[in-house]
């Protein structure tokens, strides 16, 4: 009786779907994965900076890149509106990176001066960042 069952179109059918499904879902994980790094790269910014930013480990933001971990909603959340990121983009590759919802588009002209800094410079400067970030928590 389960060799019919098994055999049935219909069954055969739903593996196939099912397969198609599962194929379509593990492609999506790796291209979310690129827009975490494409945002990284877009903002000039090393992972160690980037993660130290939205309060997360550098070895978490690699494992995200190269794919071993999958990107979870915390950090979608995280990245989004650390970095005044476009959920669409980040999840589906829809739309600008970037909102455009600040006026004057000051934050895209802060990226901007920031990524022409020296190294050194933007270190300085992400080390002023924090200092404030911790004065404001006091």
């Amino acid at each position: 009786m389960e060799d019919i069952f098994y055999g049935h179109p219909i069954f055969l059918l739903n593996q196939q779907i099912f397969a198609t499904l599962l194929s379509m879902e593990s492609r999506k994980i790796p291209v979310l994965n690129e827009r975490i790094k494409a945002v990284r790269h877009a903002l000039g910014l090393s992972q160690a900076k980037f993660s130290s930013i939205i309060a997360l480990s550098g070895g978490y933001i690699a494992r995200v890149e190269t794919g071993h971990l999958a990107v979870n909603e915390r950090l979608i959340k995280l990245v989004c509106s650390s970095f005044n990121i476009n959920e669409s983009y980040l999840r589906y590759g829809e739309g600008d990176m970037f909102r455009e919802d600040l006026p004057d588009d000051r934050f895209k002209n802060l990226v901007s001066l920031v990524k022409g800094l020296p190294s050194k410079y933007q270190d300085f400067l992400f080390g002023v960042l924090d200092m404030l970030l911790k004065m404001k928590d006091k």
